[in-house]
């Protein structure tokens, strides 16, 4: 045979055959879909070089394109299609062609739903959740410490540094956070953060589909969540809607020009959250507070850009059904566009009914907070379907309130308390002494270790459902500095081979590290019986010689809480309470199993807290 014409037909081959061309489709995002979902209509980003005239079609029972939306940019396509509900599980065939001639495949996943995630329960308040930041709770994989390609290696010696954390590290102490109390686990995020420096803490993502190869895969996490569900314990992801990692991969080439939104120069937002609801206030203003840029390395995603909106709705569902999460924690929930966070949230509320989400907005007014939660009626017609948020006022009012003296310290807790009015649903707010963004409580309480003890009984018994950050339990302070690197640290065993002391195994901890982590444990083992904690009243009274009393109780049972803030021990009058002791004769108490005489008064020791069950 002539040469020339094998060579000639080798090259036609290879030019219209696209199982050997070279694949041009970089990205098609959701990677799947699982088949039942009431989100059955579905929309693609597809993306790869100068495919924008590419014309696609699929072939697969059950699975229509509707519409192929060709932004700014030539490099992406959007395909908008309707899964059926006879559609079958298995690998859908998109194919891409211009004119009559195929240009490539690709395979796209249909899945069968796992059992279960239809009616995927969220957290509550019989749940009290443990924050941890993963970077710096345990090194449970060495080997992906570094990871060529990546931007950031691993240096431990740097308090803004990647440290080495990861979800095998998590993984291998469920146990621990279990044996604890805690019933569920909040994460900072874990998803990809391919930035140049200071990378660990995971809200500057660079890619929305895949967990950061230095904590782990998408696969370990989902072992995460599996085995962590196996043990009681929860998962709840944090999520970001408002912002990406300057160096997301989308950056470079936007599909389109307001895809983020755009400035004439850097333009930070003004931070002034009381825009949302001034009646006052000027435009430039709100639009300065939604669309400015939360720091310069985190671009502000305009989320009144539908396919943007499409895009992270979607993304949400997919972590949800992918890990079979117990809820949401959405990053700077009010930052982002408010009405799309209202068809945000209302889209994953009714595709799982029995979830929850809980939102951050960081203000210290009741007034600020209620606007967001589902239920409350604004006067400007806002709605949300946002169960939760995270109670920063109740947070602030209680750690001023240990930290000063006489009535007017309580009293100042007691009427933030009592704006509860505001809340449509006050029993459903996330409470927590301290959290990844502010000192430890610890250190909040200048070291006063009753004070420490007061806070976490404070935490267990009140209203809401309490969050304790990783280390709370063993003391973790950071003295003389706010820096976040040190605020999150690492948990001590986390690096075993080089920590003087584990608090894991229990060894090398002071007398008071032990006293600590035997107390949280004793709280949150009794609170998880106790459902009058989970889904009784409360009652307090006015605060008095720097006590402060409240009640929890339902038809059931009834707990009187006491928190003596003074140096010494005081004797507590009970008459005052009569219309909460009527028929009660002795309170034990459930730190201590200490029996007292409910007839007349009591004594209460300097700078301490009764849980008393009343009978």
């Amino acid at each position: 045979m002539n040469p020339f014409r094998i060579l000639l037909f080798v090259f036609i081959f290879i030019t219209i055959s696209p199982s050997f061309a070279q694949n041009t489709i970089q990205r098609v995002e959701p990677p799947n879909w699982w088949v039942g979902m009431k989100q059955s209509e579905i929309q693609l980003l597809v993306y790869g070089k100068n495919i924008g005239d590419w014309k696609a079609s699929i072939a697969h029972e059950g699975v229509e394109l509707l519409k192929t939306i060709r932004p700014q940019s030539a490099n992406y396509l959007f395909l908008d299609i309707r899964i059926s509900e006879n559609a079958q599980a298995g690998d859908v065939d998109i194919r891409f062609s211009k004119g009559d001639r195929l240009l490539e495949s690709f395979s796209w996943s249909l899945n069968e739903r796992e059992p279960g995630r239809a009616d995927l329960k969220g957290f509550d308040n019989s749940d009290a959740i443990y924050l941890i930041t993963p970077d710096r709770f345990a090194n449970g994989d060495p080997t992906n410490d570094d990871v060529k390609g990546m931007r950031e290696q691993a240096n431990r010696n740097f308090k803004g540094g990647r440290h080495g954390g990861d979800l095998d590290g998590i993984r291998q102490n469920l146990n621990y956070i279990q044996d604890h109390g805690f019933t569920a686990l909040w994460l900072n995020p874990v998803l990809e953060n391919d930035m140049e420096a200071y990378s660990y803490h995971g809200y500057a993502i660079t890619d929305f589909y895949k967990v950061d190869p230095r904590y782990g895969s998408n696969q370990s996490y989902k072992q995460l969540a599996d085995e962590a569900r196996s043990k009681g314990l929860g998962l709840i992801m944090d999520m970001i809607a408002n912002h990406c990692g300057s160096l997301h991969w989308w950056m470079k080439d936007l599909p389109e020009e307001d895809f983020i939104n755009q400035w004439p120069e850097y333009t930070g937002t003004n931070h002034q959250k009381s825009v949302t609801q001034d009646p006052y206030a000027a435009e430039s203003d709100v639009k300065a507070y939604f669309d400015g840029w939360f720091v310069k390395t985190m671009p502000d995603l305009n989320q009144r850009n539908p396919l943007m909106a499409k895009y992270l709705i979607q993304n949400s569902i997919w972590w949800v059904e992918f890990l079979g999460l117990a809820g949401i924690r959405m990053d700077t929930y009010s930052y982002s566009d408010r009405y799309f966070m209202a068809d945000w949230t209302k889209a994953i509320m009714e595709e799982y009914p029995n979830f929850n989400i809980v939102g951050e907005e960081w203000h210290i007014s009741p007034t600020v907070l209620s606007y967001w939660q589902k239920g409350k009626e604004n006067p400007d017609g806002y709605t949300s379907d946002l169960k939760s948020l995270m109670d920063f006022p109740l947070q602030a009012a209680f750690s001023n309130a240990l930290n000063s003296s006489g009535d007017n310290s309580w009293r100042n807790l007691y009427e933030l308390i009592a704006h509860d009015y505001l809340y449509p649903t006050p029993m459903d707010m996330v409470i927590f002494p301290d959290n990844h963004d502010m000192s430890r409580i610890y250190t909040q309480l200048n070291e006063d270790f009753e004070l420490y003890k007061m806070a976490l009984a404070f935490y267990s018994v009140m209203r809401g459902i309490p969050q304790f950050y990783y280390g709370t339990e063993v003391l973790m302070k950071n003295p003389g500095t706010t820096d976040h690197g040190i605020i999150r640290s690492d948990f001590p065993g986390g690096w075993p081979s080089s920590d003087k002391s584990n608090a894991f195994a229990g060894t090398g901890l002071s007398y008071q590290q032990r006293e600590a982590k035997i107390y949280i444990k004793k709280l949150l083992d009794w609170r998880k019986g106790a459902t009058v904690i989970h889904h009784g009243k409360l009652k307090h009274f006015i605060p008095h010689d720097d006590i402060y009393v409240f009640f929890r109780y339902d038809e059931e049972s009834t707990v009187m809480v006491v928190m003596n803030k003074n140096s010494t021990a005081k004797k507590l009058e009970l008459s005052r309470f009569a219309e909460m002791l009527e028929g009660v004769t002795t309170g034990e108490d459930v730190a201590t199993g200490s029996s007292f005489d409910m007839e007349k008064e009591i004594e209460v020791k300097g700078k301490t807290v009764l849980i008393l069950e009343l009978e």
